[in-house]
């Protein structure tokens, strides 16, 4: 059954196989740190890797003129955003 979220946000406990383990603490001898701080290292460069890829928006050279030129020359709202606009509340 899995657990609830601990209040504690200093500490996480893995499960590894012992191989594992071993290679990662080889891994981490090699670059003259400890354990702890090698993992976390390298799950911090994980997330923000996947971070990146799911909110960094990349364009095109012509997708970035598109964005560009639509910014200076707005379209005239639609009726639909007119009904939005004024749907809203007066303070946000």
């Amino acid at each position: 059954m899995p657990r609830g979220a601990a209040n504690d946000n200093t500490r996480m406990i893995l499960r590894v196989s012992p191989e594992s383990k071993a290679k990662l603490a080889r891994a981490a001898s090699l670059r003259n740190t400890d354990l702890t701080n090698f993992v976390t290292q390298a799950a911090l460069r994980e997330a923000e890797a996947v971070i990146e890829a799911v909110e960094v928006v990349h364009l095109t050279a012509r997708e970035d003129a598109r964005v560009i030129a639509l910014l200076e020359n707005l379209p005239r709202p639609n009726a639909k955003l007119r009904a939005a606009i004024a749907a809203l509340p007066d303070t946000l």
